[in-house]
């Protein structure tokens, strides 16, 4: 099947209107943001080709740029750039080169003060984008008429890329040559093997980031064409009602939290509650459980749903910071105990997935009768229908990719790490984490070269002074919070992924220039999922903070991670700084039934803890009803 679009022959999605800049305003130049005293030198941690440049001044300073608070939060730790390099020309690539989308150019990156701010290009000319079209339409719709088994053979190619990533191992070097690598007469020896492991590693990141994006920019354009389709033959439909009906689709993000609640069931099924209830350290909690006459059976069902199921980032995935759960039991065994104590009430601990399926159901089924032809019954149904066939994918790469093979690249990262305390290049194997993929690459021979001959390698002189400036740069730069967008505002602002990812729009533009005039005590966003809800505010910066929501707590963040998932049976809602209508935010609060608004801009720094907020997910208001805060 091929997508069909029905106002534009260039096969892009249509916006509701055109959304103009504002005329005569602009953001602040990225060349007059100032570095914050302290963190002078901060551009050496970054490569050349991600800073601004004064022989670029003319483009760079004309462009609209936003900063990328959803995949990178905080400044970026030099090594963690390899993850936004990579999805730079992996993103960029397929809609430029490989598919290519007909109104979408690459999406640009600049570190500015340590802060990842990215700036989408498109495609105006309309012959580039007719010709475009027509190489779209071929290669794309191989895709789709074939996209159940080429699908499965991208599940196979990400799980043979995990099991080469998990084969990789690094150790020091030793003493002395094994002597088995001289009487097997191999010729190369354990340098040799250090350089070229971490050459693998490296490659196999930069082929799983090649991998994320082969069938992402399809399930988004599918989604798109039938959004376009909708809101030209309804017209004043919202995104939520076209995103109803293709939810609740039963997604690999939600299966960590489903193990979760099988093993709640299995602990009261088991009499092994009063363990599980009993305290509040996992470690402690497995002791016991191990010593419990009836511990076995839960002890073995867990060590099955650890791998993969707990390869589950507490963030994006793009930062070696955001622990995976397999590293920090903390927020699923929270989660376990808050299962087991609503199965001790006699509560349902599912997810609302049916009633998810029966409004999906019925939404669509009232929608069709609106139209008034057969053909436009049946571009509707097959629309609907490539919609919801490529819908998992859209969700489920993120568990292979950003959760499952990232926390183990990371993992890996820190064996290398290990590495160099050894030969006491540092002192913390986190340290490595502040030099960037190329600095290792010669640290590692500095390390060879010290081995081979005897001298002391000059990185232990080196690093440990490097890596001291460079923290002292970034804590200065993450206590200066970057300015949500600089440059230029585009003329329209049309992007598809900028409006569905991001969720930047003409109105999130206006507000973040100051000529909305809105009430100081509300914030608009995207209405991402419908309802109503009073509650206190929890605002949560860094995910070592969820440990501290309690029930009916309306969650304020920046961006929540699939992870978070456990937390939402807690919440009553839930409000983001950053995203759009497919942002994972919206998509999870839609499956679990929680109002939410994202994309407020400003949530995480207008609202305080213990306030009393409201939020309503059906028009994307957020009020702050009681100046209270804890």
């Amino acid at each position: 099947m091929t997508l069909t679009s029905n106002d534009r022959s260039d096969g892009g999605p249509r916006p509701e209107e055109p959304q103009q800049a504002v005329p005569g305003k602009r953001f602040a130049s990225p060349f007059a943001v100032q570095t914050p005293v302290g963190a002078e030198g901060w551009e050496s941690m970054y490569p050349y080709y991600a800073l601004l440049s004064e022989e670029r001044r003319a483009s760079e300073d004309g462009k609209f740029w936003f900063f990328d608070g959803m995949h990178n939060p905080e400044p970026l730790y030099p090594f963690d750039t390899i993850m936004t390099e990579n999805w730079w020309v992996a993103a960029s690539q397929m809609s430029t080169r490989v598919w290519p989308v007909p109104p979408a150019g690459g999406i640009d990156h600049r570190i500015i003060n340590g802060y990842l701010y990215i700036s989408p290009n498109a495609v105006t000319d309309p012959a580039e984008v007719a010709r475009r079209a027509e190489d779209f339409a071929v290669r794309a719709g191989h895709y789709y008429e074939n996209w159940d088994e080429i699908y499965e053979q991208w599940v196979a190619k990400a799980t043979d890329c995990i099991d080469r990533l998990k084969a990789i191992r690094f150790a020091p070097l030793p003493d002395m040559e094994p002597v088995e690598s001289v009487l097997e007469h191999r010729g190369v020896y354990s340098t040799y093997d250090l350089l070229t492991r971490y050459g693998a590693l490296i490659e196999n990141l930069f082929e799983m980031g090649s991998y994320h994006f082969e069938m992402l920019n399809l399930g988004y354009g599918a989604y798109l064409t039938f959004r376009e389709f909708c809101q030209a033959a309804f017209p004043g439909i919202s995104d939520q009602t076209i995103a109803s009906m293709v939810s609740g689709i039963d997604i690999l993000l939600f299966r960590p939290d489903d193990e979760v609640r099988a093993l709640a069931r299995l602990a009261v099924e088991l009499g092994l509650t009063d363990v599980v209830l009993g305290t509040e350290d996992p470690t402690t909690t497995l002791q016991q459980l191990a010593a419990h006459p009836s511990g076995a059976q839960w002890i073995a069902a867990f060590e099955k749903a650890k791998d993969p199921w707990f390869w589950f980032s507490t963030g994006a995935g793009y930062t070696h910071s955001d622990r995976a759960w397999i590293d920090d039991l903390r927020l699923p065994f929270t989660a376990l105990r808050g299962y087991v104590q609503a199965l001790l009430k006699g509560e349902d601990i599912r997810r609302p997935l049916d009633a998810i399926l029966a409004e999906r159901v019925r939404v669509t089924a009232e929608y069709r009768t609106y139209l008034p032809t057969d053909d436009d019954r049946e571009s509707f149904d097959g629309l609907v229908e490539l919609a919801r066939q490529v819908f998992p994918f859209v969700e489920n790469h993120n568990f292979y990719i950003e959760h499952w093979h990232h926390s183990l690249f990371f993992s890996k990262v820190r064996e290398l790490g290990d590495v160099f305390v050894a030969h006491d290049f540092l002192d913390d194997r986190e340290d490595l984490f502040y030099l960037h993929r190329n600095e290792i690459y010669s640290a590692l021979y500095d390390l060879n070269i010290g081995w081979a001959t005897g001298t002391e390698a000059r990185g232990v002189t080196y690093w440990r002074p490097e890596v001291e400036r460079r923290k002292r740069i970034r804590e200065v730069l993450k206590a200066n919070p970057p300015l949500p967008a600089l440059g230029v505002p585009p003329e329209f602002i049309t992007e598809p992924l900028t409006v569905m990812l991001w969720g930047i729009t003409q109105e999130s533009v206006q507000e973040w220039l100051g000529v909305d005039g809105q009430d100081a005590g509300e914030l608009r966003g995207v209405a991402a999922s419908a309802g109503k809800a009073t509650g206190r505010a929890r605002v949560i910066i860094d995910p070592e903070q969820l440990h501290e929501v309690e029930d009916g707590d309306i969650l304020v963040c920046r961006i929540t991670a699939p992870s978070w998932a456990p937390v939402f049976s807690r919440l009553s809602a839930a409000v983001s700084d950053v995203g759009g209508i497919m942002a994972h935010t919206a998509i999870v609060c839609r499956e679990y039934g929680l109002p939410a608004v994202v994309g407020t801009g400003f949530a995480t720094t207008t609202i305080r803890t213990g306030q009393l907020i409201e939020v309503d997910g059906t028009t994307g208001v957020v009020r702050i009803l009681e100046d209270v805060s804890a």
